[in-house]
């Protein structure tokens, strides 16, 4: 690689990489296996380089990039989770403080932990990241109307691990 292009491969990176963890934390749950689907995503992004400085917009190749690799990494068999039991049962009311908010995004990643991978990442990339459906599917290789119906499932599963009332689509987006 050229000095030129290692430049700008660095400087992407060092730019991007907070960005990309967080979604990767996301889509994962854990802080250590996020840094490793980044790093393994980041290689990937130098070997082919030169394509991504010259896309239309290299940092959704990047995302796309960090999702097709945590997609990978858990369907391997020893990357599996566990699910956990779900916190006690607790009102939402619209006067919660920090620390509410935080416990709420605690349960969220609870509840995401226990969800189907394409689910998971279909919540990460429209609600977190604010990605339209089209990109959404483009990021996921799949069509518009999978995205759709991956979004309208991994909701309802979601309503179906939250104990009546604890959080409505309101809160859910709103924590995402």
């Amino acid at each position: 690689m050229k000095a030129a292009d290692e430049r700008g491969f660095r400087e992407f990176v060092s730019s991007r990489r907070p960005a990309l963890l967080r979604t990767a934390y996301l889509l994962c749950g854990d802080w250590h296996r996020a840094e490793d689907v980044v790093s393994t995503a980041i290689v990937k992004l130098y070997v082919a380089w030169r394509r991504v400085a010259c896309a239309d917009n290299p940092d959704a190749y990047a995302r796309q990039v960090v999702v097709r690799t945590w997609l990978d990494e858990a369907r391997r068999p020893w990357r599996r989770e566990l699910p956990v039991e779900m916190l006690p049962d607790r009102p939402l009311d619209h006067t919660d403080t920090a620390a509410d908010a935080t416990v709420r995004r605690a349960d969220l990643r609870l509840l995401l932990a226990k969800m189907p991978a394409r689910q998971r990442a279909v919540l990460v990339l429209r609600f977190y990241d604010d990605l339209s459906v089209e990109r959404t599917a483009e990021i996921l290789g799949c069509t518009r109307g999978a995205v759709m119906t991956l979004t309208s499932r991994a909701l309802e599963t979601i309503r179906g691990l939250l104990p009546d009332g604890a959080m409505t689509a309101t809160d859910l987006e709103e924590t995402l």
